[in-house]
């Protein structure tokens, strides 16, 4: 895989999300995105679960950041709600300056089609369509042309030009996870959002995807956040966020595989 130039300035930001302020600071680095004491309750009484606790943290633009925790530790509740895919109960989220906690349903769809990107672990490409369909599909619900320069720079980056015309089924894992995110690049989103996206793969298909997700952000600022629990991916990442028992509980700038395992042992001692 190639590397790509965004058809559009952006400004690398290196500021580290912050999970502290409620209101950031003038002369900040801008935020792609922002929880603010952000509470998600499931059940009632007896059978309530408390999915993510009061939590407040920054997302700055331009960062990859990488999000781990233990089963049911509220991580990928956490990202649900920021994507604006989960309704929050006590709290507020924010997509740059929108406040996704006081929108209707048809203003969070639009939300979520004009201004995030995912990429699940799961692919969720339409079987019926080709690769090339599965890519545009969010330019087309939204009823928007395709940049050819940037359609075409994509494609090279993930190497999948003759692969085009090709259906899910006639595709490898490792393929139909690089059609999944070309489709999360396609529309040039704020921030994009990867819940697991190399679970389903080996280990070498994963190491691609992963460089190319690194190389998004370095090349052109795309905002990723990535659910994940593995150290080696994390790893690709500029920050980690830890999750337990629904709170941020500690974060590591510049990771490398051992020193997130380090900081999960730590955090389990």
């Amino acid at each position: 895989m190639t590397s790509i130039t965004a058809p559009r300035a952006v400004t690398q930001v290196g500021t580290a999300p912050s999970v502290n302020g409620s209101t950031p600071p003038a002369g900040a680095a801008p935020l792609a995105a922002r929880a603010v004491q952000a509470t998600k309750v499931y059940g009632s009484k007896t059978t309530e679960v408390v999915a993510i606790d009061n939590i407040t943290v920054d997302l700055p633009r331009g960062r990859f950041t990488a999000v781990m925790g233990p089963s049911g530790s509220g991580k990928s509740t956490l990202m649900h709600c920021l994507a604006g895919l989960d309704n929050l109960t006590a709290g507020d989220v924010f997509i740059g300056d929108a406040n996704l906690s006081t929108m209707s349903e048809k203003e969070l769809t639009l939300i979520r089609r004009e201004r995030v990107g995912f990429i699940f672990q799961a692919f969720n490409l339409v079987p019926t369509l080709t690769a090339e369909e599965n890519i545009t599909l969010p330019l087309d619900l939204a009823g928007r042309s395709v940049d050819q320069e940037w359609f075409d720079q994509v494609l090279n980056a993930v190497g999948l030009r003759n692969r085009l015309s090709h259906k899910p089924e006639e595709l490898s894992g490792g393929q139909q996870q690089r059609v999944a995110v070309s489709r999360a690049l396609i529309s040039q989103p704020e921030i994009i959002f990867a819940d697991e996206p190399t679970g389903n793969l080996d280990s070498a298909s994963g190491d691609e995807i992963l460089s190319f997700i690194r190389r998004a952000t370095d090349d052109f600022g795309q905002t990723i956040v990535m659910v994940t629990h593995d150290p080696v991916a994390a790893a690709y990442s500029d920050n980690v966020l830890f999750l337990a028992d629904g709170r941020i509980v500690d974060n590591l700038d510049n990771p490398t595989a051992n020193s997130v395992l380090d900081r999960i042992r730590a955090l389990s001692a």
